[in-house]
């Protein structure tokens, strides 16, 4: 027995229907995984700072974090050379603003460098932006290390004095802890832009880079512990209580 046309147009709407229920589902699926990942970036983040901070000899120096304009921490950067290297993470970024450090950020890191390796590792990453100069090329969205923004390796240990040279001519210091065969890594030609696909899942919207970053938007209550770190570390938790605490008393001269 045929079916007539009115028959055979229902069926096709049914599986029309069935077909496109199911990939809205699998696109819901796929956001939630994307932001699944935005979070647990940005825990990472706030864990790499931690990690890094806590060794007092390899850490960032506390004048240097004190002074600092802007903090990114890209996470287990990839590293792989098979005759030439390259470089791809993602992390957050965020700046000070007049209330505080500002919503972080979500950014990416691409480049390479040519030279004959061969291997690969995961590199964790902080880069600290020291001056104007430095915090405006990031708010640009898109900026060449070594190019755009001068950079060099950060002076390390927690009481070391930041080497004033240094800190003056770069604008980007730069510090990595590898977990691989490589004893560092190179970032000149690297490029720094925010990325827009993970700005848009994370706030729910897209947003101009320069808004996040001079404080114009609130920050998510899971990027809290990534901006306690950063406070922590970066003075400004040290500089409140100094703020708030009471003066000390004075006593009268004697007559």
């Amino acid at each position: 027995m045929r079916l007539g046309n009115s028959a055979v147009t229902k069926c096709l709407l049914a599986l029309g229907s069935v077909l496109l229920i199911m990939s809205s589902m699998s696109w819901a699926a796929d956001d939630d995984k994307d932001q699944t990942d935005i979070s647990k970036r940005i825990t990472k983040s706030a864990e790499v700072l931690n990690e890094i901070m806590a060794t007092p000899d390899k850490a960032i120096p506390d004048k240097v974090m004190d002074h600092s304009k802007c903090i990114a921490v890209v996470p287990s950067i990839v590293k792989i050379a098979v005759g030439f290297g390259g470089e791809h993470g993602k992390g957050v970024v965020t700046c000070r603003a007049a209330k505080g450090w500002t919503a972080p950020a979500p950014i990416s890191i691409t480049g390479g460098s040519w030279g004959l390796q061969l291997g690969g590792q995961a590199i964790d990453l902080v880069m600290v932006v020291t001056n104007d100069e430095g915090m405006q090329h990031l708010l640009a969205s898109k900026f060449k290390l070594g190019a755009d923004a001068s950079a060099a390796a950060g002076p390390v240990g927690r009481d070391t004095a930041a080497d004033t040279d240094i800190s003056m001519r770069a604008e980007v210091l730069t510090y990595s802890r590898a977990r691989g065969v490589f004893a560092g890594i190179d970032l000149s030609g690297a490029v720094v832009k925010q990325d827009k696909d993970e700005t848009a899942l994370l706030y729910g919207k897209p947003i101009p880079f320069a808004d996040i970053l001079n404080g114009k938007v609130a920050a998510t209550p899971g990027s809290e512990p990534f901006l306690a770190a950063v406070r922590k570390y970066s003075g400004q938790a040290r500089q409140q209580s100094e703020a708030t605490s009471p003066a000390p008393a004075t006593t009268a001269s004697a007559k």
